[in-house]
């Protein structure tokens, strides 16, 4: 398969039945930015990098899965942190040996949630 034929990430898509309280969240709290927000369909599609999360209402989401989390990288782990105190959270940063700071923290629909910043961003 030849670089050009392979496959780009566009979205991942989360379904919800609390659709208006988690796009919230993601902008608020997470700093996503809206691209797309059309109220009467339930979706909401965010810029996340290079990727982006659409975000989909539907009454039967189905169960929170622990198969998979998002991952965020973020230049400002302290400032990401400080918006989730602000909304409840009680995560704290850890360090890794890797040279990274991690949060893990789930979002208001209880989907795990990754969120890390390499070593030299942190003052």
């Amino acid at each position: 398969m030849l670089p050009s034929d392979r496959p780009s990430l566009f979205s991942v898509e989360l379904r919800t039945a609390a659709w208006g309280e988690l796009v919230a969240w993601y902008r608020d709290v997470l700093g996503l930015r809206v691209l797309v927000r059309v109220v009467d369909d339930g979706y909401a599609l965010l810029a996340a990098g290079d990727t982006r999360l659409a975000i989909l209402a539907r009454p039967a989401a189905g169960p929170v899965s622990g198969r998979w989390s998002l991952g965020f990288e973020v230049t400002d782990l302290d400032a990401v942190h400080t918006r989730l105190v602000a909304n409840g959270s009680e995560a704290a940063p850890t360090v890794h040996p890797e040279g990274f700071r991690e949060l893990v923290v789930t979002d208001p629909d209880g989907n795990r949630i990754r969120l890390f910043a390499w070593a030299d961003h942190h003052a």
